[in-house]
């Protein structure tokens, strides 16, 4: 599932070819990525795009006259840059976006299709599709320590709630831990205050030198191959492959549909997490899939 980083790179690249140009029409093929009925598609069509926004992991296209599409890309969604009026692919394609310039395809990979289509109308509609959780890049270490303390979850399930982060996934979370020497399964009311520290710059920086590598690669171009999967991450993906910090082999949990890679060595004091306790812990704290997590209700004010 593309999070913050590509979901940042999403932003800044849509957001250079469609920003200030006019949508002339969006064509779905494929009537269950749209969630929404009101207002209706062809509301959207003939008008100007004033900014491409993100909200988590969703990427909102904005329009004149306070209208906003919220796109959310789940597991496999994925965008493609092609010229005006491009087809939509027969087998992958969920939809089109046609601009004078060129057409935005949405498509989507594997036979489960979960990407999703909203159009809503005002900045309160708007903010309803906003899961609660807080910017890890703009977090000050108060706020950052507020919102880890605030359940005593497993590290591994703070950091992917929605509600409590906002736009860290499965892949960038198992990043974020090898770096920050912290067990996936570790309870965030365990730590003390320099591993909250270590924890908050770590992720800051980890998310943002993601961001960096990803501008780069892309350059100019259109990001046409967004995977969870990069070959330079360190933990994620790299089950049996040496930790490029100890050189100890990356080891895994496996649990429902999600997968949590780290090093033991480096996040357990060398200790292999499978036991019975773990996976009580597993079944307490841990959704079964990562489409259950992203659909978990927004936490309720607590005024």
């Amino acid at each position: 599932m593309p999070e913050l980083p590509e979901i940042t790179l999403y932003v800044d690249a849509i957001g250079r070819r469609i920003t200030g140009h006019v949508l002339e029409r969006i064509r779905i093929v494929s009537p269950a990525l749209l969630r929404t009925v009101e207002p209706p598609v062809p509301a959207a069509h003939g008008r100007r795009v004033t900014a491409v926004e993100r909200i988590g992991k969703r990427i909102v296209i904005a329009l004149d006259r306070d209208l906003f599409l919220v796109i959310h890309l789940m597991l496999t969604g994925r965008f493609r840059w092609k010229g005006p009026g491009a087809a939509v692919p027969r087998k992958l394609g969920h939809a089109a976006f046609d601009f004078d310039a060129g057409t935005l395809l949405l498509t989507e990979a594997g036979t489960k299709k979960r990407a999703s289509l909203h159009v809503v109308r005002g900045r309160d509609a708007l903010a309803a599709h906003d899961r609660g959780g807080l910017d890890p890049l703009s977090a000050t270490p108060a706020q950052f320590k507020d919102a880890l303390l605030r359940e005593n979850r497993t590290l591994k399930r703070a950091l992917t709630d929605p509600r409590i982060f906002s736009g860290i996934g499965n892949a960038h979370s198992d990043e974020i831990l090898l770096f920050a020497s912290l067990s996936p399964v570790r309870l965030t009311r365990q730590l003390d205050d320099s591993e909250i520290e270590r924890l908050h710059r770590t992720t800051r920086d980890s998310l943002s030198e993601w961001i960096a590598i990803l501008r780069e690669e892309a350059g100019d171009a259109f990001p046409d191959k967004v995977t969870a999967f990069h070959p330079r991450m360190a933990a994620h993906g790299k089950f049996g492959k040496p930790c490029p910090r100890c050189g100890s082999p990356i080891q895994r949990i496996v649990y429902a549909q999600n997968e949590t890679n780290y090093c033991a060595r480096c996040q357990t004091g060398g200790r292999l997490l499978a036991d019975r306790a773990l996976s009580r812990l597993l079944r307490e704290d841990w959704p079964r899939s990562l489409e259950e997590l992203e659909e978990l209700p927004p936490p309720r004010s607590r005024s």
